[in-house]
């Protein structure tokens, strides 16, 4: 086992380098850079070029490159050319936000999509399961942002029940019951694609084991629906169902990027929108950087957990 995740992280190492090549060449490739565009009008040519070259940013493109990425090896994120201070403690003030509202989406994508997928599945053909196929193939058509602005329009505009914007109420306790109100639309908008997409392919997986030869066999038997349901379907849609929720965590943290930015939701995906708009070229490339990291480790942790569910697979991983 422990040899097929050092394989492994040994295979994500050059995604990680091209990875890092396009972001920083990308944010590069505009021209100009923070500080003369901020100071071009209140300090001469002479201190300007002198800050540049305190940051950098007078060398070669590549220079910077080699020198970043020395850096950021070395755990230095750099300083921020807008708030002057250390990237490391904004993103890490952020990334936490982040990783609430991005629980908070898996736990909505998971509960959501195994309930509907697995009721649909279980009532193949009835109103039920025409209406959640309708609503999936509906759902699948909305852009993330468009589901959050939907659902601030329904529960914060017309039925004001819930909180449209933050994390908290300025004049609140912010304590627990305050970040819940707060954190259902933005998790529900985050989630719903991959809901969707969970709910159909766990509706196929019961499909396909229900209408299985030792399902009609167990039937055949007189063993209860109910047993057959706890021992036989839980069991073999444990395995699909960690997979394609691994597969779409990818998506539901780029989905919470956008989303953030719809709910003001002070997390990445805010501060990179801002460090954008201010090209901020040690906040966006840390904070690209920092998620990047985290898709290889969930795709890490998906596979390993595939292993541990699988003995076949665990005794394959162990004999290479």
């Amino acid at each position: 086992m422990s040899r097929a995740i050092v394989s492994r992280l040994l295979q994500a190492l050059p995604l990680f380098l091209v990875i890092s090549v396009l972001v920083f060449f990308i944010s590069h490739a505009g021209g100009g850079d923070p500080i003369t565009n901020a100071l071009a009008s209140t300090l001469p040519q002479e201190s300007i070029d002198a800050i540049r070259r305190e940051y950098g940013l007078d060398q070669p493109v590549w220079v910077q490159y080699v020198r970043w990425l020395q850096h950021l090896a070395a755990g230095d994120w750099g300083t921020s050319l807008v708030l002057r201070t250390p990237v490391f403690e904004v993103l890490g003030r952020s990334f936490g936000n982040t990783l609430i509202l991005a629980g908070a989406a898996v736990l909505v994508c998971v509960a959501g999509g195994v309930l509907v997928g697995v009721t649909s599945g279980l009532k193949r053909g009835s109103l039920l399961d025409h209406a959640a196929m309708f609503l999936i193939q509906i759902g699948h058509n909305f852009p993330v942002f468009w589901s959050g602005l939907l659902l601030i329009w329904i529960f914060g505009v017309q039925l004001r029940w819930l909180p449209v914007s933050g994390m908290y109420d300025l004049r609140g306790d912010h304590g627990l019951g305050d970040l819940l109100r707060h954190l259902v639309m933005p998790a529900l908008a985050a989630a719903i694609i991959s809901m969707l997409i969970l709910a159909q392919l766990v509706r196929a997986q019961v499909i396909e084991i229900m209408g299985s030869d030792y399902v009609r066999t167990l039937r055949a038997q007189g063993l209860p629906r109910g047993h057959i349901l706890r021992r036989h379907l839980g069991r073999n849609l444990l395995a699909p169902v960690v997979n394609i929720t691994g597969l779409q965590i990818g998506y539901l943290l780029s989905g919470v990027v956008f989303v953030e930015n719809v709910f003001n939701w002070p997390g990445i995906g805010t501060q990179l929108y801002n460090a954008a708009a201010g090209r901020d070229y040690p906040m966006i490339q840390a904070g690209v950087m920092l998620v990047t990291g985290c898709f290889i480790v969930v795709n890490l942790a998906t596979d390993i957990v595939l292993d541990l569910l699988n003995p076949r697979l665990r005794g394959a991983s162990a004999a290479s």
